[in-house]
């Protein structure tokens, strides 16, 4: 960590630990639009091999490649209209090409990676928490926005995050080992029973099997102590939003709402606040 108690020490650690999250933001959002889609390839190539028939061809994309495109015209995005947040600003939110309108999510996805990554830094400074905090919380970032569009965790995801934070903890990370396998284990065997309660009390799915998985990865991030926190969080933001929406008759009943913002939100608060809240929360008891 020397690279880093340097930058720390020339008081660089927190600029540059920013910009790095406007980038990391950006390369988010390329996340966010383009893994669904090449999962959604991924299994039509699946189900053509099921039936013996030949896969669909589509154009090559992976995170890295094509260079992103306006969807409408084709104009390429060069590097001076891919700066965070001040290249929309330039562009007053639209297309240099054709004028079509780019929506505001792209530049607060940046200015929100930008910012919980300022905030990692000035939290635990320039040790290995801070490395293993701005892996969760950009995990967390892209899961969030993924989920709203497409109402999926994606494995390739939530399972590598599972196994980082064990690692980090193996390490020394935010708790020991133990608290680590346990919270993992914990995490995804809480929301399992409670989807098989639901199910079997109901016949229906309440949630899917991705939020048992991201559950399983704050806890091992974070340790099972911090489930509480986190559970209860997530649960009372979903309920108070999937309330309001309902009464405001925006969202009907049926239709299914995404708990894994929810739950990545309830882990950002864990990550920054969870030993003060349990502190707290002992206190009083």
């Amino acid at each position: 960590m020397s690279g880093l108690e340097s930058l720390a020490e020339s008081g660089l650690l927190l600029p540059l630990v920013g910009l790095l999250g406007l980038a990391v933001g950006s390369f988010l959002n390329v996340v966010i639009h383009r893994l669904p889609i090449m999962m959604e390839r991924e299994w039509a190539a699946q189900c053509a091999d099921l039936r013996g028939e030949p896969a669909p061809e589509f154009d090559a994309l992976s995170l890295l490649a094509p260079r992103s495109r306006c969807p409408k015209c084709g104009h390429g995005i060069g590097a001076l209209e891919n700066i965070p947040v001040l290249s929309w600003l330039m562009l007053r939110g639209r297309c240099r090409g054709c004028g079509t309108g780019i929506g505001v999510r792209y530049p607060l996805v940046e200015l929100l990676t930008g910012l919980l990554s300022l905030a990692c830094a000035w939290t635990f400074g320039p040790t290995l928490l801070l490395i293993g905090a701005l892996a969760l919380v950009w995990a967390l970032i892209a899961l969030t926005f993924i989920d709203l569009d497409t109402q999926l965790l994606p494995d390739s995801i939530t399972l590598p995050l599972i196994w980082a934070g064990l690692l980090l903890n193996l390490l020394g990370g935010f708790t020991d080992l133990q608290s680590a396998v346990v919270g993992a284990i914990a995490g995804y065997l809480v929301l399992w029973s409670v989807y098989w309660a639901f199910k079997l009390a109901t016949g229906k799915e309440g949630m899917g099997y991705g939020d048992f998985k991201l559950l399983a990865a704050l806890g091992a991030f974070l340790g099972w102590q911090m489930l509480p926190v986190i559970i209860l969080l997530s649960s009372l933001v979903g309920a108070v939003v999937g309330i309001a929406l309902i009464v405001l008759r925006s969202h009907g009943r049926d239709v299914p709402i995404p708990f894994g913002p929810y739950l990545a939100a309830a882990g950002v608060i864990a990550l920054f606040f969870g030993p003060t809240i349990n502190r707290t929360y002992l206190g009083l008891m």
